[in-house]
């Protein structure tokens, strides 16, 4: 629900254009599934997740009775975050940037596989443009030196983000810890400290994972990735599709119970998109799908255009 200072402030065009953003379709992105616009009511309204958020699993499962989270579980689900995030910043039409990635913003379904939420707060970056400047989506933790200083918004910033879940995932700590002394508060900077202590380094995982010598070897290259994403110089950080490339090996490669467009297609996220693009046109032109009366095709996942969306208001 959008707050009312917002809707005072915000037209149907703004509306609109806040509904362009968020119907982008991706399998690790949270759906929209419709929304409302009353005078002043404005609502979205996102698909169930009935496992809730990254975070009570991870910092709050003793509480609520929950089972800790395996490494396996959690490869998997930093991969599945990868993966929206890579979408949103070069696999859609457009280049689009979350700014607020954080665990409360990653949503869990039954099966403990991950969508990335709140994409109402993303940010279609110009065209043409690396970088450019916006209001500062505020969570302390996981906001990247240089966005904090300047507001200067690039897709290295949900890079850096990213990085503070992975150290998260890794040591079962929050990104700012007040229970802790001060030199240890900021989980990013403690992190990059033990990270160059390879004697001390095994004493920060978490204690409830299960740390064998496969798992330890990878719990290694996810560190040493989650140093990398959190480079104080944005140059120095990876792409997301980087990211995915490092996490992809380190865990089986998951086939849904039921075959998607992607899979119909013979398209997976392993590959690259001339790949993909190649794929899809080979089956384009041999096609032997059957849609008759007792199937219908795939849809498209393409976001509704504006006359769809100016139907609906009408």
């Amino acid at each position: 629900m959008m707050q009312s200072g917002i809707v005072a402030e915000k037209g149907v065009d703004e509306f609109m254009a806040e509904i362009a953003v968020v119907t982008i379709r991706h399998r690790n992105l949270v759906n929209l599934m419709g929304y409302c616009l009353d005078e002043n009511e404005r609502l979205f309204v996102y698909e169930y997740m009935p496992q809730g958020t990254l975070s009570r699993h991870l910092f709050h499962w003793e509480n609520e009775g929950l089972k800790p989270l395996e490494w396996k579980t959690r490869l998997i689900i930093a991969l599945d975050v990868a993966r929206g995030v890579e979408y949103l910043h070069g696999l859609a039409q457009q280049t689009f940037i979350h700014r607020d990635l954080k665990p409360s913003n990653i949503l869990l379904g039954d099966n403990m596989r991950a969508k990335v939420a709140d994409v109402g707060l993303v940010r279609l970056a110009p065209q043409g443009k690396a970088s450019f400047q916006t209001r500062i989506a505020r969570t302390f933790g996981y906001l990247a030196p240089e966005y904090a200083a300047t507001g200067r918004l690039t897709t290295k910033v949900d890079v850096y983000s990213f990085g503070v879940i992975l150290m998260e995932l890794i040591t079962g700590r929050k990104a700012l810890d007040e229970s802790r002394p001060e030199e240890n508060f900021h989980l990013v900077s403690w992190f990059r400290r033990m990270l160059l202590d390879k004697d001390s380094f095994r004493t920060i995982i978490d204690l409830t994972i299960e740390a064998d010598e496969e798992t330890l070897s990878s719990i290694n290259t996810v560190a040493e990735l989650a140093g990398h994403c959190c480079a104080r110089e944005p140059h120095q950080r990876p792409d997301m599709s980087h990211v995915v490339n490092v996490l992809s090996p380190l865990i089986e490669v998951w086939k849904p119970t039921e075959p998607d467009v992607d899979e119909i297609y013979g398209i997976n996220f392993n590959m690259t998109l001339p790949e993909a693009l190649q794929r899809w046109k080979q089956f384009e032109g041999n096609s032997t799908l059957d849609f008759s009366s007792n199937s219908s095709p795939p849809q498209s996942g393409i976001a509704p255009s504006y006359r769809s969306l100016d139907a609906r208001l009408s």
